[in-house]
């Protein structure tokens, strides 16, 4: 269930907003060359485990939310039809541009 649950998120997860992964990496190129080595590498250290920790957390959340859905949707009685809804997206932008 993990692997799919992660293939669901993957396929409603929209893309990180460009203006934060751009400061992200500002402030990460601006830290690296004000430090040595050694404090370099555990800055590393430190944001590949936050990273990891985002990464987890976000997938724990999106399961939730899926859950959460699926239990209203099953006490509402409304089948969920994943391909009828990329058809409205789809018209939504042929419509709004």
């Amino acid at each position: 269930m993990y692997d799919y649950m992660k293939a669901l998120q993957e396929r409603f997860d929209e893309k990180q907003p460009e203006h934060l992964v751009y400061a992200v990496q500002s402030a990460r190129e601006g830290l690296r060359d004000g430090i040595d080595a050694e404090s370099r590498r555990k800055l590393l250290r430190l944001l590949d485990a936050q990273n990891a920790l985002l990464v987890e957390a976000k997938l724990m959340s999106f399961t939730a939310g899926f859950k959460l859905a699926a239990g209203i949707a099953g006490e509402l009685g409304a089948p969920y039809s994943f391909d009828a809804d990329e058809e409205e997206k789809a018209k939504e932008m042929i419509t709004n541009g």
